[in-house]
């Protein structure tokens, strides 16, 4: 729809910023999500409230962005406690992303699932950084985002609205996906757990590659596919490498979470994982006395 030849500047300059909109709203309940989550608090029950003196949030003092760097500058209204940069990053970040997955993969469903996805990411990322673990519910809930374009792999009716007209990877892609990444990750993390417990001498369980990064790469690789899959473990671990030996210098520490870099390396996996997987391919492939 958005690439329709007949269409001029005046609409990309009224439908991104929308776009836009509402990408930073969601990425503002997301900053909810990503603090209440991990302590078992509810997501829907208690109103918005500073974290330090608990006072609750003014309307005027939630509008994403806005408020924080131009109304509170940064500081609750009530105690004067500093308000982290987080959340104004989170909600510009999940706006930026709904804009370029749309630009890149035009108006639809499988876009708009795209973007949920993304935001789910963006929330697993920050909280495997925070506390090294995943949420089930929202592991569970890309797998949930998976099943409408598994149906449009089995069925593929004619004569459909722009809006579920798009291109999608077969039934076979998707469910090799779930595999192809996940499966490798679950054998690294039983060897590896397998061979710290007998080098330590101690029960407690330590894998090299946690359940968590292995689920995350399961239902990341069944939304996007095989080829969006390995891409993303490309990319993941190639900045886990950069950034773990970069921590290890600074503070000593091995450990770190895996998931912030599994987050992004799927997030390129959805929006580039076919092309540069074909363009690799092809280059694998190619035989020089057949031209």
């Amino acid at each position: 729809m958005l690439h329709n030849e007949y269409l001029d500047i005046g609409f990309y300059i009224m439908f991104f910023p929308i776009v836009f909109f509402y990408g930073i709203c969601i990425g503002s309940f997301l900053n909810v999500v990503i603090y209440r989550l991990p302590r078992n608090e509810s997501l829907v029950k208690r109103a918005s409230h500073c974290t330090t003196c608990g006072a609750k949030i003014r309307v005027i003092d939630i509008i994403p962005i806005v408020s924080w760097v131009f109304i509170l500058h940064g500081k609750c209204r009530n105690c004067g406690e500093k308000i982290s940069p987080r959340y104004p990053i989170v909600e510009a970040l999940n706006g930026i992303i709904y804009v370029v997955t749309i630009a890149i993969m035009d108006f639809n469903l499988k876009s708009v699932l795209y973007c949920l996805f993304f935001s789910l990411l963006i929330c697993l990322g920050f909280m495997d950084w925070d506390t090294m673990e995943m949420d089930l519910r929202l592991l569970g809930a890309i797998v949930v985002l998976a099943v409408p374009l598994l149906i449009f792999s089995i069925v593929q009716p004619s004569n459909l609205p722009d809006f579920l007209s798009f291109e999608d990877v077969s039934l076979v892609d998707h469910l090799i996906g779930l595999v192809c990444v996940s499966i490798p990750f679950f054998l690294i993390g039983e060897i590896s757990g397998a061979v710290i417990r007998k080098r330590s001498g101690s029960d407690e369980i330590r894998r090299g590659i946690e359940l968590g990064d292995t689920l995350i790469m399961a239902a990341g690789g069944l939304l996007i596919g095989w080829k969006g899959a390995l891409m993303a473990a490309f990319v993941g671990i190639l900045l886990a490498a950069v950034f773990g030996m970069i921590n290890k210098f600074r503070s000593g520490e091995s450990k770190f979470a895996f998931g912030p870099y599994l987050a992004v390396g799927l997030f390129v996996g959805a929006l580039c994982g076919e092309p540069l997987m074909d363009w690799y391919i092809t280059i694998l492939t190619y035989d020089p006395t057949a031209a």
